[in-house]
Order: C-alpha cells, then sequence, then structure tokens
C-alpha cells in the first residue's frame, strides 16, 4: 500500500509563490498518474490539477490554469506544485491522491495524503 505525505503548505501573501511536495512511500508509483485536490472550509473537495505518469500530460483547473504547475520526479517518488500569482481563494488544505492507471482518464484512487494547509493573506 502506498503512502503519500504532502508538505511545503504555509502562510504567504496574496501574489507569492509556494511549491507543495507530495513525497510517495511503500512502493514505485511512476507507472501511476497523479493529483492534486484542494479543500477549503466549508467547501467541497475540488480538483486542482494532474500529470500522467511520464509527466508528458497534465491538466488544470480553470481556477489555477496559468498560475499552478505540476511537475513529478519518478526518482524520487515525488510529485510537486509550484503555485504562483497566489490568491486569498487558494486558501485550503491541499491533498495529492494517487490515480488508478497511467493515464489522466483514469481518475482518483482512495489514497490520500493527510493534506497541507496553505493560506495566503490580501
Amino acid at each position: 500500500q502506498v503512502q503519500l505525505v504532502e508538505s511545503g503548505g504555509g502562510l504567504v501573501q496574496a501574489g507569492g509563490s509556494l511549491r507543495l511536495s507530495c513525497a510517495a512511500s511503500g512502493r514505485p508509483v511512476s507507472s501511476y498518474a497523479m493529483g492534486w485536490f484542494r479543500q477549503a472550509p466549508g467547501k467541497e473537495r475540488e480538483f486542482v490539477g494532474a500529470i500522467n505518469w511520464s509527466g508528458s500530460s497534465s491538466k488544470y483547473a480553470d481556477s489555477v490554469k496559468g498560475r499552478f504547475t505540476i511537475s513529478r520526479d519518478n526518482a524520487k517518488n515525488t510529485m510537486y506544485l509550484q503555485m504562483n500569482s497566489l490568491k486569498p481563494e487558494d486558501t485550503a488544505v491541499y491533498y495529492c491522491t494517487l490515480y488508478k492507471g497511467m493515464f489522466l482518464y483514469t481518475g482518483p484512487t482512495d489514497s490520500w495524503g493527510q493534506g497541507t494547509q496553505v493560506t495566503v493573506s490580501s
């Protein structure tokens, strides 16, 4: 069973940047797509973005497109989320997840990290 641990969250001013990491352990995840979701207080968990097994393809929610970039280093079993031009509405707990297969269409599994808090002040 894979364990996912997010890190890199924190408090940042609007317009600032953060880089989140999602480290996987237990088994290699290089054959699986992975994704980022977030959940703000009182709201449903929402899709942020995802990346395929090789890193050659990714997709993003419209709300973060052009500001956030997902990457992965399969040698390190780690996925990243570079967040630029942060806005107060990006404030949420950010979670990473493993997908069911190599490609984005396979969708997320039930394997989630514990989340990392991102707070953007105005």
